[in-house]
């Protein structure tokens, strides 16, 4: 794959990796030990998940009212990421881990995320998992988190509802205690579930033995009523297959039927699923160890009522996860277009020949035209790349640095959190586009891959959060919060990265820019919560959204570049030009490019302009 020397680069030059061995946690690891992962995990995508991505695409997982079938190819491609030790790589050695940096971690699983996104990048079991040891019992820890580590069991998280899409406040599916009160059962307090989840990502399968549903629930006040809005929502352990009290599986099928598969645009190959719990199909427990009651038996996590609060724990992640997979996707099509370009001959450059039919075609990459399309999509899938890696390593920051470091790490993720979901959802999908626009026609058919590759990113705007969403939780919540320290941190950052480039004559013209844009976004900050009131700020979050993530994206670019500068002149080997001059290309087509953009969003957010928030519903 040629994915790796820019990983390299920016692992090791740019993030300095390495250096996390210093720190205790990570002692027993190395440069060495830290390739070794890459090496397994680039092998595995490339013999397990690559050869598989169009089969798993057009063979869709199949229901025959009992079980899902899904194609051999990825029970071996399941089989080969479990025995990799990936699903527990960032995990503490006690539990089966590998005490990995997450920064190592997300690196390494880009390549599975690249090889095939369809097939499956385990990313809500670890999530799932990651969350019970965070908010979890000992023992829910032991008898799910660490199974699911293991892989021996897989994970979902349900939130969704049929009738309340994101609007979580709207959820209505009940949880009642089972018996008088409740039944104090060894895996946590239990609860009878009766509800509908819908886009439910991998909720049925036989890839493991068992699937953990971490269910969102609202359990009835005295009168019997769900509470209003989220004050109510509770989370719960819900499994496909019930255990005793030490944990052991049973046998017994909990009542959380598969009512049908959702049949996508893209991301075919995973199951997408709508889950009935406690309908009945599999009634549980008349007398038996499982209590009286009717409906889906569930084990709260954590305290009533603080079901959001834990599962933003998750979700949070599952964000960073989903940037990750956007941006794969867009590289992925950088790479087929780049090929085709470089082997396709089509035309004659203008002005040199270019109506004369007598000379011969040129390639297509001598075309301008052509070159604009691909630095566009460097620029937009290298530049999210460094951005997820990035936020992968304050994740590592937050863990092990010091206080200070550690919190202003846990603030910056928090800011940059809807940015590392949001831009690449947005960019790299557009990527996408202009690898289907250079194919031409045979873009638009199955022949090339590039076609999938734009089915499958189109799902990264919608789930784990909305594009509007993100735009919402960015300017109603995380550029305000602790008083806009977060904010405040980040500009730091940025004006730091921009005064060090101001003293490089090459980069001094980008570092303006960026001083600009950072004096900018503050302004039109400011100007959106000018009269405090919400109903002026957010009806235009996503533009102001769109002009942060790409000034966020033009700091990236020219920290990145600030290293490129020092690593030539302590290596000018020659080989190493060519990569140079590219991720040199893709930072000035950005500045030259893209960051010009941010003035017309920011715009109509400084004005609070009404245009789409006032117009009448019967003028559409």
């Amino acid at each position: 794959m040629q994915l790796r020397p820019t990983l390299d680069f920016l692992l090791y030059h740019w993030l300095q990796a390495e250096q996390l061995s210093q720190r205790p946690r990570f002692a027993d690891h190395s440069r060495e030990t830290f390739d070794a992962v890459l090496d397994t995990c680039e092998r595995i995508a490339r013999e397990k998940y690559a050869p598989f991505n169009r089969q798993v695409d057009t063979q869709e997982p199949q229901f025959d009212g009992e079980k899902v079938t899904l194609p051999q190819a990825t029970h071996d491609a399941h089989a080969a990421y479990v025995s990799s030790g990936m699903l527990a790589a960032a995990q503490d050695y006690a539990i089966g881990g590998m005490q990995l940096p997450y920064t190592v971690e997300a690196a390494a699983n880009a390549f599975f995320a690249m090889a095939s996104v369809s097939i499956g990048s385990h990313m809500l079991t670890a999530g799932n998992a990651a969350l019970l040891m965070a908010h979890g019992t000992p023992l829910q820890q032991t008898v799910f988190a660490h199974n699911e580590f293991a892989g021996r069991w897989a994970g979902t998280m349900c939130l969704s509802e049929p009738q309340a899409g994101s609007s979580l406040s709207d959820i209505s599916t009940r949880a009642v205690p089972d018996g008088e009160g409740y039944v104090s059962d060894p895996l946590g307090p239990r609860f009878r579930l009766r509800g509908n989840k819908m886009w439910i990502s991998s909720g049925e399968h036989e890839l493991t033995e068992n699937i953990i549903h971490l269910v969102l629930a609202k359990i009835p006040d005295v009168s019997g009523k769900l509470v209003a809005g989220t004050r109510g929502i509770s989370l719960f352990i819900v499994p496909k297959k019930l255990m005793d009290p030490q944990g052991q599986l049973t046998g017994v099928r909990n009542d959380v039927a598969l009512a049908g598969l959702n049949h996508k645009l893209g991301w075919r190959g995973t199951t997408n699923t709508l889950l009935n719990f406690g309908e009945g199909k599999y009634p549980v427990g008349q007398g038996g160890p499982y209590g009286q009651g009717a409906g889906a038996v569930g084990y709260l996590v954590g305290e009533p009522g603080e079901g959001l609060r834990c599962m933003f724990h998750m979700m949070n992640e599952a964000r960073i996860g989903v940037g990750t997979a956007a941006t794969m996707l867009g590289m992925a099509g950088y790479y087929a277009s780049l090929d085709y370009a470089k082997n396709r001959p089509q035309g004659r450059v203008m002005g040199q020949g270019g109506k004369d039919a007598s000379q011969p075609q040129v390639r297509l990459i001598e075309h301008a035209d052509i070159k604009r399309m691909l630095l566009a999509q460097k620029s937009y899938c290298e530049g999210a790349l460094a951005l997820e890696l990035y936020c992968a390593r304050l994740v590592d920051e937050q863990h092990t640095g010091a206080p200070a470091a550690a919190d202003e790490a846990r603030l910056l993720l928090e800011v940059l959190t809807p940015i590392a979901k949001s831009w690449p959802s947005e960019w790299c999908l557009e990527a996408n586009s202009l690898a289907i626009q250079i194919h031409g026609g045979y873009g638009y058919t199955r022949d090339f891959p590039v076609e999938q590759y734009w089915r499958d990113n189109r799902l990264n705007m919608i789930h784990e959060g909305t594009h509007g969403i993100q735009a919402l939780d960015l300017l109603g919540r995380k550029v305000l919060m602790e008083g806009g320290r977060g904010l405040q941190l980040l500009a730091g950052r940025m004006q730091a990265t921009a005064q060090r480039a101001l003293q490089l004559p090459t980069l001094a013209s980008h570092a303006r820019q960026l001083l600009a844009a950072v004096q900018q976004i503050a302004a039109a900050t400011q100007a959106a919560w000018a009269t405090q009131d919400p109903a002026d700020a957010l009806p235009n979050a996503v533009p102001y959204m769109q002009a942060f993530g790409h000034t966020v994206l033009a700091w990236i670019w020219l920290d990145v570049a600030l290293v490129e500068v020092a690593v030539e002149g302590a290596q000018p080997a020659a080989n190493k030009a060519a990569a140079r001059a590219g991720r040199a290309g893709a930072a000035a087509y950005f500045y030259n490019y893209e960051l010009p953009k941010i003035s017309a969003w920011l715009q109509v957010v400084s004005n609070h302009d009404r245009t789409c928030a006032d117009l009448p519903e019967d003028a559409f």
